[in-house]
């Protein structure tokens, strides 16, 4: 469970809105902050404001276009100044050649069980470690996520031993 207060920021032109009761098992929604921006430009903006401040416990980021390596530079610059969580959302395909690290991140849905928490996530890039895969799902009692299968390391990953 998130402690202290997340910053959502989204685009104004977002269609979809943000459901605080729908992200109680993991954060409280009244700590959740959603701000809209003019575009993507004003979004980084604040962002980085936001990261660099260091009062935040996790800043999000809707991206509606690429990044391009100074603004994903300047990114990291003010996470790591503020000591702040940053979390960029970008659609399957977009990327960003300046992220520390990518991850992939689909539904798994086990129609045995009926778990609508399973989920296949796949780190896709890491600049300063193993890629790899792992089947993860939500544990309501203990207010976290956990590993269900290592599914394992990608061909050619750090760490691989084939």
């Amino acid at each position: 469970m998130l402690q202290g207060i997340t910053l959502w920021i989204r685009e104004m032109r977002a269609h979809e809105r943000v459901n605080p009761l729908g992200l109680a098992t993991v954060l409280d929604p009244a700590q959740l902050l959603v701000a809209f921006a003019k575009n993507q430009a004003d979004s980084l903006a604040v962002a980085e404001e936001s990261l660099r401040e260091g009062v935040l416990s996790c800043v999000l980021i809707d991206i509606s276009r690429p990044l391009n390596l100074r603004e994903g530079r300047r990114l990291q610059l003010a996470a790591k100044a503020g000591g702040t969580t940053g979390l960029c959302l970008i659609p399957e395909g977009m990327g960003s050649n300046a992220a520390e690290t990518r991850w992939r991140v689909r539904p798994a849905f086990d129609a045995e069980k009926g778990d609508s928490t399973l989920m296949h996530w796949e780190i896709i890039k890491n600049k300063s470690g193993t890629i790899g895969v792992w089947d993860v799902q939500w544990s309501q009692k203990a207010r976290c996520v956990h590993v269900v299968s290592p599914v394992g390391l990608r061909p050619g990953a750090k760490g691989t031993t084939g």
